[in-house]
């Protein structure tokens, strides 16, 4: 029992004076490396010198650890990217699939329809120069132009969903205004319900729809397509869907990326015949005059040498 306690009375002092002198080790070096001195700041540079690079050997396991755990982090984003993709890939099987059955569906149809394809319905693919987006005006700008054969008024899609029209042509470039600028006014039809309305640029992402004729038979989430009224675009062009704007107004959320917007197809898109007279559309049919016409006189007989003659001379 003597001899524990003489062991732990040793260890306890020895334990607080090695305390102390960490503590005033530590102290000192504070002030030290506080001292505002030109003559102490080289020498910390040279302390530094030669201390921190052989330390290297014990910071390796350190580094190797936190390279460890960013591997790991890296390796987990990796596997749900790839389980991401996994289900994109097998979501976009589907749609192929789907894509395949109804372009076999379409093609029937049209040949039970016997349908011929415009073959002016061309197209002429430009690159965005520069974005001259301000609170006035909503425009882009392409590189091709008068030399290209493009006029003024033909509808520019991207890879989806129409974007605007041309408004301004030069010689190597084209002006495209977009729909959601203020001077945009473009007719459009709501489907299924079929009903027209005007979609009216208001220098908004989500342009409202003006004069409509019954808004209790649009729902949000319909398809939004170009009418063709007014002869300035093609029908059936896709511009969006219908959306509930937060002003409790209907709007079309957009197909259209117009945050990349890059590569831009031109639409050849040719004006439709103008018809002034209703003559052009449809012929009168020519009725002959009752009057014009010479029947036979029922009192006059044919000899039968002449009747036999005349039809001697027909079948030769």
């Amino acid at each position: 029992m003597a001899k524990e306690k003489q062991t732990t009375d040793f260890v306890g002092p020895i334990r607080r004076l090695l305390i102390g002198v960490l503590v005033v080790v530590l102290f000192g070096l504070f002030l030290f490396w506080r001292i505002d001195s030109p003559r102490v700041e080289r020498y910390r540079a040279m302390v530094i010198d030669r201390v921190v690079p052989s330390f290297d050997w014990a910071l390796a396991p350190v580094t190797g650890v936190i390279n460890l755990v960013h591997d790991f982090q890296s390796y987990q984003r990796l596997a749900q990217q790839n389980t991401e993709l996994r289900r994109e890939l097998q979501q976009m099987k589907a749609w192929r699939e789907a894509a395949l059955q109804l372009e076999q569906e379409n093609a029937k149809l049209r040949d039970l329809n016997q349908v011929n394809l415009d073959p002016e319905l061309t197209w002429i693919t430009g690159v965005v120069l520069a974005d001259s987006g301000s609170p006035f005006r909503q425009s882009v700008l392409l590189n091709v132009g008068s030399r290209d054969g493009i006029l003024d008024g033909w509808p520019v899609m991207d890879g989806i969903g129409l974007v605007g029209r041309i408004s301004g042509v030069g010689r190597d470039t084209s002006r495209v205004m977009l729909l959601t600028d203020t001077s945009s006014r473009i007719p459009i039809t709501i489907q299924p319900s079929g009903q027209k309305a005007v979609l009216v640029g208001d220098n908004s992402m989500n342009p409202p729809i003006e004069f409509l004729e019954n808004d209790e038979v649009v729902r949000p989430g319909d398809r939004v397509i170009s009418s063709g009224d007014g002869g300035v675009f093609p029908a059936d062009l896709l511009l969006g869907q219908v959306a509930l704007g937060t002003d409790r107004r209907l709007r079309v959320r957009l197909a259209a990326d117009y945050e990349r917007l890059e590569f831009l197809r031109v639409m050849r898109s040719q004006p439709a015949e103008r018809i002034t007279e209703s003559g052009a559309l449809i012929a009168p049919v020519e009725v002959p005059d009752p009057d014009a016409i010479e029947e036979p006189d029922p009192l006059v007989v044919q000899d039968p040498e002449e009747e036999l003659a005349s039809s001697e001379g027909a079948d030769g």
